[in-house]
């Protein structure tokens, strides 16, 4: 279950589509030849049978197209649309080889639609075209087996298949490229494109139209730069070939076996999947974009990124932030500048980065036969020359690669990465020196601390043996094993949480959850708290409470809640969080009269901040985690009304591939579970995807999913949504808030658009987080949403959306 429910999860981003309904087949080829054709229900299969093609449709069988797809894999998944910017409109459709050789498809009376246009086939008089098993179309001699005269190679799609070409002609421009489907349905040519770019050192990137999005980086002599190693190494063989006239860029797969893609989604995401015969799935090798470091140039110009780090950005060493306040407030848009100038006649110097992304190429220059030394002193006589690298790591480096002025874009590699030197004033490189040395000092005195310390303890031990032994036991037994688990939090002594919060005082009381109460508490040196005090009847025992303290003691991110700490007194369990002024995000959208003081634009700014903050949660953190319990109650607000997501006591984390569990203890909040997991207790990222779009309809409406009924049809809040969405009507769900122009309302439109496409019933119809906050900032075309889960309309009689529950979390056990 759990490995089928993983394979549906990769549907909508991975364009596996069951296009059509069974029809039987006409005829099947192994090749056409003049006097052959193909019309629909025929197929061509490739040698070994790995590869078909024919005729296909999504659903309007008036909207037809000719593709390739691999034959025994079930959902049909696509790698090739010959005609993707002209579907056939007739159902006549057909394809065959012209007088001239060439393949072309005919659309009933309007003739030609689309043509191979292979130029040099007119001279050879007997061609065929014929499928190869690595999904190559090729149009050939018949008595030749390698004389290619056309193949569909040399004009990829959306799909990267092992022995196909990204190839830039240096002479001419770039040409051969991926392009992005315009939706999840319609194959014609979408915003985004994978392509070698040709400037300066030639490096792989991800655009939208000429903008780059993500930049895989330089060729390394193994693999670009900004490449994942561990995963890809093992079972891929690639090359990279420059020249004076071209650079190409392909792979193979070490094992025939192996049956691999790489696919770039409408959203600008590219993914490399491979499939599993044990589990039937096309399972995620590789994500690029795969976290916020990979958003081309996110911390401006001469600045590091580092996905481990909070803040993620920081300005490298000897660079100041060029707008302080903003960079302080993570907007790091301005980059950073040089705190001395540099000066090439008073010995400016080279500070080493290890395990980088080197920064982009694009105006950079490189020399194949220089070595190491000889590039350093290349780029110190050069005055604009800021940093330099081998250009080839293989073999203990070679090669030269020099950069000038501002560098931008450089990361810390995630798996090996490459050595960097940065160029800095000598009173920098001094500087840094002094600091290094200061450390070491302060280490060895630290050390020698350490002994004196430990000595001491020594002999206050041996003299009160009897008293210290008794606390040890008592602290291990009420705390040991709370600590190993939250790990990196504190643990708080219970009477200096019950003087913050004097002595749990109803005035002091926030709140209360289904896990218990929450109360406001000030530490003695004026630090405000949240003490979470988890009642015996709530259903969070000691392993949920030991769950939450280890996930938030290790989870760091602006759009979640800080966890500062623990307290346990027999059986008094608490939870000490940072202190949230504004309180919770459904204080303010459900009350008639705060809810005026969330404009649109600060609505919009909350939803894109969960979103980021679910993004982190299932994509950047160390652990793969699924909240489970996500609503607005726990979407907690700061000073600034930014966004954190709180409350893990029900939250699990997934290692290495899984995507997918499943319980016999439903746990959560009825209105935000989806119909999996509160039907069959199946969860997975989707399920907080799902919620995600609840809270976005209940932001952007200003009304509780639950409790909710339209009078006059008696739906809830989602498909109320969804109605008024398909009668075109969405401006009458949107909440009675002014907004200043157009733009806003388009906004609001957009985000009412991607919520409705998170709470579709299916989890495989949602999108994944990452291509909801790429949804969420994106302007190009949305996939139309299906119906919501629990619709409760009238085709959907056996919804529970109509349940009546309130706002505690609730556990639901089931008979299995």
């Amino acid at each position: 279950m759990e490995n089928h429910n993983k394979m549906l999860m990769l549907m909508v981003s991975t364009f596996s589509f069951c296009l059509m309904p069974t029809f039987s087949k006409q005829n099947t080829f192994t090749t056409i030849a003049p006097n052959q054709f193909m019309q629909f229900g025929d197929t061509l299969v490739s040698g070994t049978g790995r590869f078909e093609a024919g005729f296909f449709y999504f659903g309007d069988p008036q909207r037809q197209y000719f593709g390739i797809w691999y034959k025994n894999i079930s959902p049909r998944t696509i790698v090739w649309v010959a005609n993707r910017n002209t579907p056939v409109r007739n159902s006549t459709a057909m394809l065959k080889l012209n007088d001239q050789g060439n393949l072309v498809i005919l659309d009933g009376s309007k003739g030609v639609i689309w043509n191979s246009n292979s130029s040099g086939i007119v001279a050879v008089k007997s061609v065929i075209v014929q499928l190869l098993d690595s999904g190559n179309l090729v149009g050939k001699d018949a008595n030749s087996s390698q004389n290619f005269l056309w193949e569909s190679f040399d004009y990829p799609g959306n799909t990267f298949l092992a022995g196909m070409k990204l190839k830039s002609n240096l002479v001419t421009g770039p040409y051969r490229y991926l392009t992005s489907w315009r939706s999840s349905e319609d194959p014609a040519d979408g915003e985004f494109s994978v392509r070698i770019d040709t400037h300066g050192f030639p490096q792989h990137q991800i655009a939208k139209g000429t903008t780059t999005i993500f930049r895989g980086g330089s060729w390394n002599g193994y693999l670009f730069t900004g490449a994942t190693w561990q995963r890809n190494y093992n079972i891929l063989n690639y090359s990279f070939v420059l020249t004076d006239k071209e650079v190409t860029f392909q792979y193979e797969t070490l094992n025939s076996l192996i049956i691999t893609r790489v696919v770039l989604n409408p959203y600008g995401t590219s993914q490399r999947l491979q499939w599993s015969d044990q589990t039937q799935n096309w399972e995620i090798i590789t994500n690029a974009p795969a976290d916020q470091c990979d958003d081309y140039a996110l911390c401006g110009i001469n600045s590091n990124c580092n996905i481990n780090n909070f803040p993620i950005c920081e300005c490298l060493e000897g660079f100041m932030p060029k707008f302080q306040p903003k960079w302080k407030s993570l907007n790091w848009s301005g980059g950073c500048l040089r705190r001395t100038k540099l000066n090439c006649h008073t010995g400016d110097g080279f500070l080493k980065y290890t395990s980088m992304k080197l920064p982009d190429t694009s105006t950079s220059w490189y020399d194949k036969s220089l070595s190491l030394e000889e590039c350093k002193t290349l780029c110190l006589k050069n005055c604009t020359c800021t940093a330099y690298a081998n250009l080839d790591i293989r073999d203990g480096g070679s090669g030269c690669l020099l950069w000038f002025n501002n560098i931008v874009d450089m990361r810390k590699h995630p798996d090996i990465g490459q050595d960097i030197y940065i160029r800095l004033a000598s009173s920098e490189l001094d500087h840094k020196k002094n600091k290094r040395n200061l450390k070491r000092a302060w280490t060895v005195a630290g050390v020698i601390a350490f002994i004196i310390g430990l000595t001491v303890l020594v002999l206050v031990t041996s003299a009160y043996r009897e008293k210290i032994g008794y606390i040890k036991k008592l602290f291990h037994r009420k705390h040991k094993k709370e600590k190993a688990d939250g790990d990196l939090a504190t643990i708080f002594d219970f009477s200096t949480i019950t003087n913050a919060t004097n002595h749990f005082s109803n005035k002091n009381k926030l709140g209360e959850g289904g896990f218990g109460p929450v109360y406001k508490g000030l530490m003695v040196d004026g630090q405000e708290i949240a003490v979470k005090r988890l009642c015996n009847t709530s259903g969070q025992g000691v392993e949920e409470f030991k769950n939450e303290v280890k996930l938030m003691a290790t989870l760091q991110h602006r759009n979640l809640v800080k966890l500062l700490g623990c307290s346990i007194q027999q059986d008094e369990k608490l939870l000490i969080y940072e202190f949230m002024p504004n309180r919770s995000l459904d204080y303010f959208i459900f009350d008639t009269t705060r809810s005026k003081l969330l404009d649109w634009t600060k609505r919009l700014e909350i939803i894109d901040g969960i979103a980021r903050g679910l993004l982190y949660l299932h994509q950047d953190s160390t652990l793969r985690i699924i909240h489970r319990d996500l609503k607005t109650s726990n979407i907690l607000l700061d000073i600034d009304m930014i966004p954190k997501i709180s409350d893990f006591g029900l939250a699990r984390s997934f290692t290495g591939d899984q995507a997918e569990a499943k319980t016999n203890r439903v746990m959560g909040t009825y209105g935000y579970m989806p119909p999996e997991y509160a039907v069959h207790g199946s969860f997975s990222i989707k399920s907080d995807v799902f919620s995600f779009g609840v809270v976005v309809l209940e932001i952007i409406s200003g009304r509780k999913n639950r409790g909710f009924s339209d009078p006059l049809h008696n739906l809830n809040l989602l498909g109320h949504a969804w109605r008024l969405w398909i009668e075109e009507r969405p401006l009458e769900f949107i909440a009675n808030i002014l907004y200043d122009d157009e733009a806003i309302c388009s906004k609001i439109i957009r985000f009412l658009h991607v919520g409705l496409l998170c709470v579709q019933q299916k989890p495989e119809n949602r999108p994944n987080m990452s291509s909801a906050v790429f949804m969420l900032k994106g302007e190009n075309l949305l996939p139309k949403p299906s119906k919501p889960g629990f619709y409760a309309g009238k085709d959907d009689t056996n919804s529970i959306g109509s349940l009546s529950i309130n706002e505690a979390s609730i556990t639901v056990v089931e008979a299995r």
